[in-house]
């Protein structure tokens, strides 16, 4: 009877490290809730779908919580496209910058505190949007 205890109990620790770890793992890992934008503030639209940064150094950077990031991809050039979402959620646009040909760029934030990065990157017949900040 403590033998199956014992291992029920290992089993369950066993549940529970993979669970944390498994994020780590997965090519989604700094996505923090799926189907949430940036810290909850709105649902993700159904044409922009989730990616990470696949370097070491920024899985390692997030996992530390030295640093956030999401990426989302939509069709087309739609550089704009999330800032109505934030905005919803209480962050307001600082700056607006096209800086070049298929680059947007803007900060975010509540109060007038930059809180929030938001680049946007034309990939041939794509946008990649990169949502950056604290966490």
């Amino acid at each position: 009877m403590a033998g199956v205890l014992v291992l029920a109990l290992l089993g369950v620790g066993i549940g529970v490290w993979f669970a944390r770890e498994a994020r780590w793992q997965g090519a989604l890992y700094c996505i923090e809730r799926p189907g949430m934008l940036w810290k909850d503030v709105a649902a993700v639209p159904d044409i922009a779908q989730p990616e990470c940064p696949s370097s070491r150094s920024y899985r390692q950077e997030v996992r530390a919580g030295e640093s956030r990031v999401e990426q989302y991809r939509l069709p087309g050039w739609q550089p704009r496209a999330l800032v109505p979402l934030l905005g919803q959620g209480g962050y307001r646009q600082i700056t607006d910058e096209d800086i070049g040909p298929g680059n947007y760029a803007a900060f975010l934030g509540r109060a007038g505190v930059p809180e929030l990065q938001y680049l946007a990157a034309q990939e041939g017949d794509t946008t990649l949007i990169t949502l950056s900040g604290r966490p």
